[in-house]
């Protein structure tokens, strides 16, 4: 197959099975694009949505496009992106106009709370093996607890904890003595 195609099709797949946003995205771009296609490894992945995060735009589509541009150049961070946004543009167009009909129907309002639920646990699936990869050695360490604790006591911007950890990275081993 050739491979734009294969991306499209890879991050349309991606795209139309991504419910609850740019996070619930992040365990099914590790097992796509990682672990089966081997478009990227963990810790690209682990950097590509950090930096998604922290530019303007939405986690995933950014996300895709970081992922298409390294494994195939410009045209494959469009391909990727194209496929990634293709399948929401065809069902929010689908669901506009309906959405507004059935939303106070109680099996709708129970079945978005059981997706809800199902999509923190995807998260917490992909961060815990994602933290696997991140967390090296104890200065990682170190940085992750306080990223942790900031933003579970603060209100401060992800971009704040990102530049910091950034900041915090560099010195570290720029201090240490390591690559």
């Amino acid at each position: 197959m050739n491979i734009y195609l294969d991306m499209f099709l890879t991050f349309a797949r991606i795209g139309g099975l991504t419910f609850g946003g740019g996070y619930a995205m992040l365990p099914i771009l590790q097992h796509e694009v990682v672990e089966n296609k081997k478009w990227a490894t963990e810790e690209e992945l682990i950097d590509y949505f950090a930096i998604g995060q922290c530019t303007p735009g939405i986690i995933a589509v950014n996300t895709a496009t970081f992922i298409g541009q390294k494994y195939k150049g410009i045209l494959g961070g469009i391909v990727a992106t194209l496929g990634v946004v293709f399948p929401s543009l065809i069902i929010i167009s689908l669901l506009a106009g309906m959405i507004e009909a059935f939303s106070h129907i109680a099996w709708v309002q129970h079945a978005f709370g059981g997706i809800r639920v199902c999509v923190c646990v995807l998260i917490f699936n992909a961060v815990t093996k994602l933290l696997k990869k991140a967390i090296i050695d104890k200065f990682t360490f170190v940085i992750f607890l306080a990223v942790t604790l900031g933003s579970c006591f603060s209100n401060l911007s992800p971009v704040i904890f990102v530049i910091f950890a950034a900041v915090a990275g560099i010195m570290i081993k720029t201090l240490g003595g390591k690559k």
